[in-house]
């Protein structure tokens, strides 16, 4: 941005070009950011939400004291 401020200040015509290229990289770079923001918190929640439903899957095992119970009685044996 100094290079572009200095070459147009001097009347070179590159400068202003410069000065747009440095423009859209920044643009690209925070769009960048941005996107890997979006993922980072995405995976975080789905990380987050993958513990969760594994508490609850183990909790609700956890709470089968007898997986038999109630089979031999309604197959007559």
């Amino acid at each position: 941005m100094a290079a572009a401020g200095g070459l147009k200040s001097q009347g070179f015509a590159v400068g202003a070009a410069l000065d747009h290229v440095a423009q859209r990289w920044i643009g690209q770079a925070q769009t960048l950011l941005d996107a890997r923001a979006h993922i980072s918190n995405r995976l975080r929640y789905t990380k987050n939400q993958h513990a969760a439903d594994e508490s609850h899957i183990a909790g609700t095992l956890s709470g089968i004291t007898e997986p038999d119970h109630g089979f031999d009685e309604q197959s007559g044996g």
